[in-house]
């Protein structure tokens, strides 16, 4: 399988569930400007929606969106436990926490990158995503991981979305539950690995 990635932005956390996950894969990365891809592809022709993660499986199909790419990576090698199984509360409770992640932080920190959006706006997105992170430090509290026994491909994602915060002014020291979450995490081999490749170390 192949990944298609942009340094940096969500698909981050594909890149580090595949490491996680011991699987063999390939990447090419996507131009953020001209949005053409290392193998020589517009990406349009990969994914039409146009952004990252895109996931090119073995038998050629192409697989996007971020929750979607990460259960299909935990799966492929559930000896890796990067995801609880199917038959478990706990595997409810991942998607659980991808669903909270993809939409009540990844999305907040949206605007914030956009030159577009106005000032109000962009206030009222720190304001929200201030009240999210807020409930998110108290409910981690010292836990390692967001389902406490293990790392999964949640905390791929959450991770990858706060590295944004010091960019859009969103500072974690504010959050000293999640900072140490992130200090901590930014030191497994997986995420120094996806780092590395995606030059971002």
């Amino acid at each position: 399988m192949k990944l298609y990635y942009m340094p940096g932005a969500c698909s981050l956390a594909s890149h580090i569930a595949l490491y996680e996950s011991g699987l063999q894969f390939e990447v090419a990365s996507v131009d953020r400007k001209n949005r053409t891809t290392s193998d020589g592809y517009a990406f349009g022709q990969i994914n039409s929606k146009g952004y990252v993660p895109a996931l090119r499986l073995d038998d050629g199909q192409v697989l996007t969106e971020n929750v979607a790419v990460l259960l299909y990576i935990a799966d492929r090698n559930p000896q890796a436990q990067p995801a609880p199984s199917g038959e478990s509360i706990e595997r409810y409770r991942l998607v659980e926490w991808l669903a909270f992640i993809t939409s009540e932080i990844h999305k907040g920190f949206s605007p914030l990158f956009n030159p577009a959006a106005s000032d109000d706006t962009k206030h009222y997105m720190r304001t929200h995503l201030a009240k999210r992170l807020d409930w998110l430090n108290t409910t981690l509290g010292t836990n390692g991981f967001l389902m406490r026994a293990a790392f999964t491909v949640a905390d791929a994602y959450l991770f990858t979305v706060l590295r944004w915060g010091d960019r859009v002014g969103v500072e974690l020291e504010r959050w000293p539950n999640l900072k140490h979450y992130h200090t901590a995490l930014a030191a497994r081999p997986s995420v120094v690995a996806a780092m590395r490749a995606e030059r971002l170390s």
